[in-house]
């Protein structure tokens, strides 16, 4: 029987591995050598069951190696940044190294025409290369009229979609109808999926420093929770827009954990480079207990 939310953090479980350490990313581009200990910090703070894998290139995964200590483990994501042809060398490496436990891929799909076939490409070559009992393989779909055909594809191999929020420039930023539209299709084709960049505030908001028009985290939650209870894309859009912290954070709030557990089943997690800002965004509006009140 489902269970409804109690408490001003009875919220906490809807955020439980959510955020994907992306500390070497754009735009936060942390050396190696300072991204490594700052997320075992993070893994061995009072927060850590709120924190993901650690994401590293697949052309970094040399320096990664060197950056760990004998004694040190670490959940790992690889990006694919070397083509899909690089896939088994990145697996091997992993696989090699006892300190490291592959927890999910990354694939980005180039964006040309036909998507579709983009994505068979990319899942023929990538399933040629993992093994069965693969990990999430994640393949990032770029915005695109076509980008239905590859959801369908993705959908055929029962490998999860990845979408793009942020950047550096505000047309990297999807609008609330462009995002209803993914969450629904995927939803609609029984895909998990992740969400990365600009997503560092828990509401949808102005960033002070850009201007940029950014998506909430929490927004995204509950917009997958208005989808799977067969809200169409227009309800979808306008959980995405409200701006509303205390209106957004009460309804977290109210979710039964039954149905937490529904929308982490489908949105698996979000990519950010700063760990700390989301969860002390968490914190602002009142739905984790900040340091003191532990």
């Amino acid at each position: 029987m489902s269970t409804a939310a109690a408490g001003p953090f009875a919220a906490r479980h809807l955020f439980v591995g959510l955020f994907d350490d992306a500390a070497l990313f754009p735009p936060g581009n942390a050396a190696m050598i300072r991204a490594v200990p700052a997320h075992l910090g993070y893994r061995g703070s009072p927060d850590a069951d709120l924190v993901g894998p650690f994401l590293c290139p697949a052309s970094r995964l040399d320096e990664l190696r060197d950056a760990l200590d004998d004694e040190t483990s670490l959940d790992l994501v690889v990006v694919v940044d070397t083509g899909t042809g690089g896939v088994a060398g990145a697996v091997a490496v992993v696989a090699g190294d006892d300190r490291l436990e592959l927890r999910g891929l990354e694939v980005p799909l180039r964006a040309e025409p036909d998507l579709g076939a983009a994505a068979r490409r990319a899942a023929a070559a990538v399933l040629d290369a993992v093994p069965p009992d693969h990990s999430t393989i994640f393949v990032e779909v770029p915005r695109s009229e076509s980008a239905g055909a590859a959801l369908d594809v993705l959908a055929e191999y029962d490998l999860a979609a990845k979408l793009r929020t942020g950047g550096a420039d505000p047309s990297a930023y999807p609008t609330e109808d462009e995002i209803a539209e993914f969450v629904v299709s995927c939803l609609d084709r029984e895909i998990a999926f992740k969400l990365t960049a600009g997503l560092h505030k828990a509401v949808r908001n102005t960033a002070a420093e850009t201007g940029f028009e950014q998506h909430g985290f929490v927004n995204l939650l509950l917009a997958v929770s208005v989808a799977l209870a067969g809200g169409d894309r227009a309800l979808v859009a306008v959980e995405l827009a409200d701006r509303d912290a205390q209106a957004v954070a009460d309804r977290a709030r109210r979710l039964s954990t039954d149905r937490a557990a529904q929308i982490r089943s489908w949105l698996r997690s979000v990519g950010t480079c700063s760990i700390r800002e989301p969860i002390d965004d968490l914190v602002t509006i009142g739905l984790v207990p900040g340091t003191a009140s532990r």
